[in-house]
C-alpha cells in the first residue's frame, strides 16, 4: 500500500507479453476471491462509514461497490466479445456519471455484491476454460484508443479489484 489516497496499490502496469498459466492462474484467483473479500470488507467497514468518501473529492463507499458491479460487468461482456468477434470496438461508459445515477443510493450495496459474486462465478469459469489462443484474442477501446489483449484485460481488471478493495479498506482505517 502506498498513502496515495487515489492510487493505493499503485497504477496498474500491464504485460507487454504472454502471461505464463502460473500468472494467469494467480490473476484469475484474485477474481475469484474479490466477492467475497469486498463484502466482508463493506460488513466490517458499516454502513455509515460507507457513505463517506475514500478520499477528498472521491466516491463514497457504496458508489465504489456499485462502481464495480457496473465494471466488472462491462468487462465481462468484453471479454465475451473479443471471444466471439474479430477485435470488435468495445463501448466505453461514463463512469462518474454511472456512480451518480439515482440507483447508486437507491439500492442496497448487497444488491450488487450478490451480483457481484455470481458475475464472478460465471467470469473465473469462463476463464478457466479459454485455450492459449483465446487468451490473444483482443478488443478495442475507443476512448485510450488502445488495443487490449485478454491477457493484458485480466490484468488489467485482477488490478482494478484490488485497487477498489483498497479504497473500501481505507474507510475501515480511517
Amino acid at each position: 500500500m502506498t498513502t496515495d489516497l487515489q492510487y493505493p496499490i499503485g497504477q496498474v502496469e500491464l504485460p507487454s507479453s504472454t502471461l505464463s498459466n502460473a500468472e494467469r492462474a494467480a490473476y484469475i484467483r484474485q477474481l475469484a476471491d474479490l466477492p467475497t473479500q469486498l463484502t466482508e470488507t463493506a460488513r466490517r467497514v458499516g454502513g455509515v462509514r460507507l457513505l463517506e468518501p475514500y478520499r477528498p473529492g472521491g466516491w463514497n463507499g457504496r458508489q465504489v461497490i456499485h462502481h464495480v458491479a457496473d465494471s466488472h460487468l462491462n468487462s465481462y461482456t468484453r471479454f465475451k466479445l473479443a471471444l466471439t468477434e474479430d477485435n470488435p470496438t468495445i463501448c466505453p461508459y461514463d463512469e462518474q456519471a454511472w456512480a451518480e445515477l439515482p440507483d447508486v443510493e437507491a439500492t442496497p450495496i448487497t444488491v450488487s455484491l450478490a451480483l457481484l459474486d455470481a458475475l464472478h462465478t460465471h467470469w473465473v469459469n469462463l476463464l478457466a476454460h479459454l485455450t492459449e489462443k483465446q487468451w490473444q484474442r483482443t478488443f478495442y477501446h475507443p476512448g485510450s484508443k488502445q488495443r487490449f489483449s485478454l491477457d493484458q484485460a485480466l490484468v488489467l481488471y485482477a488490478w482494478h479489484s484490488r485497487h477498489h478493495l483498497a479504497h473500501v479498506e481505507s474507510l475501515y482505517q480511517a
